[in-house]
């Protein structure tokens, strides 16, 4: 069984930054193979796409709404990736989930991930 645990979220001002994790694991076993991706959910909105990044790390994807201020990366000997974020704005205030796809194909969507972590608060003060 798959089990992301994501941590790092916390309250900072505007322009200001935090970088979150999400470890990985299966039951045991080594975590490898899976595509993981960042998304994020601010009450009354549906859970959006953020980032997302190939197992090998070869690959990476953003919303237009983050590209620049953002990075996804990841460190495979540690099973854990993450999410740097900077220059945040208020509008990036939501709690932030981890999802893994056992597919690498590049999915933007919330139905395209079989594994989710149960997030955590980011809230950017103006």
């Amino acid at each position: 069984q798959v089990l992301l645990v994501e941590s790092g979220g916390g309250s900072v001002q505007a322009g200001g930054s935090l970088r979150l994790s999400c470890a990985a694991s299966e039951g045991g076993r080594a975590f490898s193979g899976y595509r993981m991706g960042w998304f994020r959910q601010a009450p009354g909105k549906e859970r959006e796409f953020v980032a997302t990044i190939s197992w090998n790390g070869a690959s990476t994807h953003y919303a237009d709404s983050v590209k620049g201020r953002f990075t996804i990366s990841g460190d495979n000997p540690k099973n854990t990736v993450y999410l740097q974020m900077n220059s945040l704005k208020p509008e990036d205030t939501a709690v932030y989930y981890c999802a893994a796809s056992p597919n690498n194909l590049v999915v933007l969507i919330p139905a395209g991930y079989t594994y989710w972590g149960q997030g955590t608060q980011v809230t950017v003060s103006a």
